[in-house]
């Protein structure tokens, strides 16, 4: 039980990071970016070309990636969604899935069909504490994930981008009249969520030791699903629906078999929409955060 405890804890937290990207999007514009798994799949494609082409550690490893993701976010946001910003919703919808098939395909074009490995940079360390296997790598995504999601915390509570982002997610136009440049937070909350995303990535296909383009597809989903099970919009909702995701999955594993992985967790998405669609911590970020 401890050990898949662990083993849930550790896919939970990645998923956190993925939701944390749909959340603070949908906070500030009330929208969903369907295009985020593709930028988890850039992140993870980032990450591998800088630690192939130049060997660096696992730490600038991980800042590039989350470098690439954010750049990515931000042109997703340019083209995607500001043109379309007081269309209707499912012009924005259609135009979010557009973008997740063109990063698809992009990445097939560019990267090639194949799978690659992604080594871990350094030498993994397996720890025995009685029956509890853990490596040292599992540690580090613990780490880097709860670090991640403490200097989000520290972001939007702390700084003056953090005050702004929540001012617009509370009422745009009263932020505009306010003198806070809506554009330039929007293109920050991309930024911001897709880096997060980013840097999932890299710590999962170095966990599986492969990436290829359409590995952001499913786990894309499931962070929503995660986003939707907390509350989407809430960042502590995200959080808690990740890890309550990832320890369901990997708890539904044990007792059922891997088949079941994907169908455990559209279930619970299925449940909460019908029983509590607000999600574990509702859906407002300026009450949330």
């Amino acid at each position: 039980m401890a050990q898949q405890i662990v083993n849930g804890l550790t896919l939970g937290s990645t998923y956190a990071l993925i939701a944390l990207g749909y959340t603070m999007v949908y906070g500030v514009l009330r929208l969903i970016n369907f295009a985020h798994g593709e930028v988890y799949m850039v992140g993870a494609f980032v990450g591998l070309l800088m630690c192939q082409a130049y060997g660096l550690p696992f730490p600038l490893v991980l800042a590039t990636a989350m470098a690439g993701s954010a750049v990515c976010g931000v042109v997703i946001e340019k083209i995607a969604y500001r043109p379309l910003r007081e269309a209707p919703r499912l012009a924005v919808l259609i135009s979010a899935i557009g973008m997740s098939i063109f990063l698809r395909n992009l990445a097939l074009v560019v990267m090639g069909p194949q799978t690659r490995a992604f080594p871990v940079p350094f030498k993994v360390t397996q720890f025995n504490v009685g029956s509890l296997y853990i490596n040292s790598f599992d540690i580090l995504m613990l780490v880097t994930c709860v670090a991640l999601m403490i200097g989000l915390h520290f972001l939007v509570h702390r700084t003056k981008i953090g005050r702004a982002m929540r001012a617009v997610a509370q009422d745009k136009d009263t932020a505009r009249l306010m003198g806070i440049n809506v554009n330039q937070v929007t293109r920050f909350t991309f930024a911001v969520g897709s880096a997060l995303a980013g840097a999932a990535g890299v710590l999962v296909g170095m966990n599986f030791n492969a990436v290829d383009p359409s590995m952001g597809m499913m786990p894309g989903l499931k962070g929503f699903v995660a986003a939707v099970l907390g509350g989407i919009g809430s960042i502590p909702g995200a959080v808690a629906g990740g890890v309550l995701l990832g320890m369901a999955e990997v708890m539904g594993v044990a007792l059922l078999r891997s088949e079941w992985r994907d169908a455990i967790a559209f279930g619970i998405l299925a449940l909460v929409l019908l029983l509590k669609p607000s999600g574990i911590f509702g859906e407002n970020l300026e009450e949330k955060v």
